[in-house]
Order: structure tokens, then sequence, then C-alpha cells
């Protein structure tokens, strides 16, 4: 192994084993090499007659570059956004990222976390997450209404086993904390670490948890490290901020667990993508919360997760992180994201006012929502795929079939003057497949 490994490796031991425990082979072969980004690191800071050090063309003291590219980007100097960025992410969006982890989750104040370390979009840092804390055979705890591209990550990439729990009770009115508590002790009784996905608002169902259920989620989970298993939380904050209804907890999962446990690695995964509306730029985080004040545990998390992003993509777009930086920093921003916010829940909550009617009770039922961007019906007796296949080729409308029974709506996309046309075809097709 590596020295610099074996050294962040001996680092973690020294300061939570329990932590080194729960790294995969992978996470502890990583490391963040010194060898050329090192020495370009001490040319930058010290050459100051010639540095010919960096993989990049200069002319003039400034990058090379082409006007077929700048002309199309105002207001931004090309040396920041054509040189390549930092594998562990631009320093200055770093800290402010963090800072606005502090903001957003008032619970959070006092725990320390790590520096968030920037990803290609939230998918990226779950393929880190896959990569640093999941080996063969590894369990991972999930609801049976998932996500799909976890599957593909998890399983296909890694050779994990998913197992997973009931999303929600039988009359479609809350999330299953039963369901999630039985599994979740069943596994630990089972394995030596476990895994969870903790994903609110949930994709596909667009659901987020009460502050009732986010304490008992985060409860369970104290409750099995206390008892002798290693638990990796992670939590899939994609949509964070997309809060809709008073008694939802506003604040990320990651805030209760984080350095509740030395068994318990808490990991958050989250990002500009759909927080700040800027899908296209890839711009996610992920921040880990460890036990204690371990500052020297946290710094070697971030050196092996850059380590990870360096062997895979080297880092993220400049121009993106540069991008999102300065709109952080624009004076507007906070009543731009406010207006976008108010938007979108005024669509959820058309939504909601329009399923009220009882003429749709005998087609389907309504998986609960409350946030994000889309929400689910269960179908009563028609098949979800025919149904799908059936509402594009006859009335030209699309939804996502997810299973036998799911029909996913995305009313992040769609018209509140279209929603009851939009059910109400839904409906006509549901009849239509009756009838034969």
């Amino acid at each position: 192994m590596n020295p610099i490994a074996q050294e962040l490796n001996a680092c973690i031991k020294a300061n939570n084993p329990h932590v080194f425990e729960m790294l995969s082979d992978m996470g502890k072969a990583l490391f963040f090499p010194k060898g050329i980004l090192s020495q370009s690191a001490e040319a930058k800071e010290k050459a100051y007659r010639i540095n010919a050090t960096i993989g990049i063309a200069k002319e003039k003291n400034k990058v090379l570059s082409l006007s077929s590219v700048t002309k199309y980007i105002s207001g931004i100097d090309p040396d920041n956004y054509l040189p390549y960025a930092p594998s562990f992410g631009i320093p200055e969006l770093r800290k402010q990222w963090q800072a606005s982890l502090y903001t957003k989750n008032p619970s959070l104040q006092g725990k320390a976390v790590s520096l968030p370390v920037v990803t290609s979009g939230i998918t990226h840092g779950v393929s880190i997450l896959s990569d640093m804390w999941v080996d063969d055979n590894d369990v991972i705890v999930m609801p049976d209404m998932m996500w799909g591209n976890y599957n593909m990550t998890f399983c296909i990439r890694n050779s994990a086993r998913i197992v997973h729990y009931k999303a929600y009770d039988d009359q479609l009115t809350c999330f299953n904390v039963d369901s999630f508590d039985q599994v979740i002790r069943q596994q630990a009784k089972e394995n030596k670490k476990i895994i969870t996905v903790l994903n609110f608002p949930h994709n596909p169902s667009g659901y987020s948890l009460s502050k009732d259920e986010a304490k008992r989620v985060a409860d369970i989970l104290i409750d099995v490290a206390q008892n002798g298993t290693n638990v990796v939380a992670a939590c899939d904050d994609a949509y964070f901020g997309l809060f809709f209804e008073e008694e939802t907890s506003k604040e990320s999962i990651f805030t209760r667990l984080s350095g509740a446990d030395p068994r318990l690695l808490a990991m958050k995964l989250d990002g500009a993508t759909k927080e700040d509306y800027v899908w296209g730029l890839r711009v996610g985080f992920v921040t880990y919360g460890v036990y204690g004040d371990n500052a020297q545990v946290l710094e070697a998390l971030e050196k092996k997760t850059a380590g990870c992003i360096r062997g895979n993509i080297s880092n993220d777009s400049h121009l993106s992180q540069t991008l999102v930086l300065k709109s952080m920093a624009d004076e507007n921003y906070d009543a731009l994201k406010k207006e976008k916010f108010e938007l979108l829940k005024s669509r959820a909550m058309k939504m909601k006012a329009v399923l009220k009617n009882p003429k749709y009770k005998t087609a389907f039922d309504i998986y609960p929502f409350n946030s994000g961007y889309f929400m689910c019906i269960r179908l009563k007796d028609v098949n979800a795929e025919q149904l799908r296949v059936h509402l594009l080729d006859t009335y030209g409308v699309g939804l996502i079939a997810i299973g036998d029974k799911n029909i996913r709506v995305a009313f992040s996309c769609l018209e509140e003057t279209d929603v009851e046309l939009l059910f109400d075809t839904v409906l006509d097709g549901i009849n239509d497949l009756r009838q034969g």
C-alpha cells in the first residue's frame, strides 16, 4: 500500500478505529498523491521567476485561450475558469458551501464537519460513497421505492447487496419507520457494518420526514451503532430546502447523525444541482461528520475523497464552480432562490388541491408528498408500463412508470394550468385500459 495511504490510515485508526473499519478496501488504499500536484503547488508559491510545472498552456502570463470560447463568457476572467480546478474543489467555494450548511441547518452549530469536497454532481458523490465505503457483498438498506441509479452504482459497479424496507404503510399515510427499524436491526444482527442512504426529499415520491419521524430514524441508527454495529449513514440531500409543509423537518438528518457515536459515520451528499437550479453545471459536495473533535480524521477523509476524484475525473469543472461561487455571493441570491421555491411550492399545492377530487379514488391512490420535485400515484387495477405507453401514444402525455403499479409525476416541470388536465387524462387512460 502507498505510504501516503498508510499515513492517512494510521491517522484515522489512532483517532477513530471504527471509521477505519468502515472504509472499503478501496477506501483504505486511497490517498491524495503528492508528486506533480504538490510540486506544482510549491512552485506556484515560490517560483517567482519561471514556473514550468503545470500542464496548461500560457501566453504573456495569462492562460492561453481561444476567443471562440471566451467570447461567450463575459464578466469572468479566463484565468478563473479555463485552468484546472483542484481535485478538492475551489477553496473559496468549499468554505462558502460549508458556511451555508450551518446556516441552512441551525442544529449543526457546535458540531465539526469536514470541509466539503466538490464533486461532479450528486451522482458522482454517490459513486464516491460506493467506492470508499462499499465492499463486495456489503449490505445497503434502502426503501422499496428508490432512485434507480442506486442499483447501478452500488450493485453493478461495487457488487453490494441492497436490502429493502417498505417505504410507506399500506394506507400510504406516512413513512414506514417501523419497517425501517425492523430491517435495520435485523441487518445489524447479521453484519458488522451496515450502510443506509437517507434520501429526503425522496425521489421518486417527493416525501420528507416530519420532525418526529426524523428523530425516530436518527435514534434507530444511533442505537444500532451504540450496540456495536458500524453504521455508514449517507444523506442524499439532492433536493434539500424544497420543503413545502410546516410539519416537515427543515434540516438534513445529517444534523442529527453527525458526531452522534464513534461507530456512526455521517455523510452528506448535496449540491447546487437542484438547490440552485443549475442541473447541467454538475456541482455537488461530499461532507463528513464523525464522533468527537476529530479534525485529523475529517482531513484524512477529505484527502481520500480527493484521491478518489483525482483517480476518476481528476477535478470538477472550474467554470461551473466559479459560476456557483459568484451566484452565492450575489446580493440577490437568497431572494431569487425564495422566488423559485415559492413557484415550486405553488405547483405542489395545486396538485394537492386537484387530487382531493373524489373522482380519482377509484383509479389510483396517492403516495404522501410534501417536498422536492415529484409525487407518485399507485394504480389500483392497471399496469403502470401499459398505462405509460398508452398515455404517450394516445394522448401525448409523458410520465414515468416505476414497477407494475407506480407512476411518477414531476410537478417541477408542470405548469399549474396543466395539473387538472394531466390527472383527468391519466384517469381517461386508466378507463381505456379497463375497457380493453
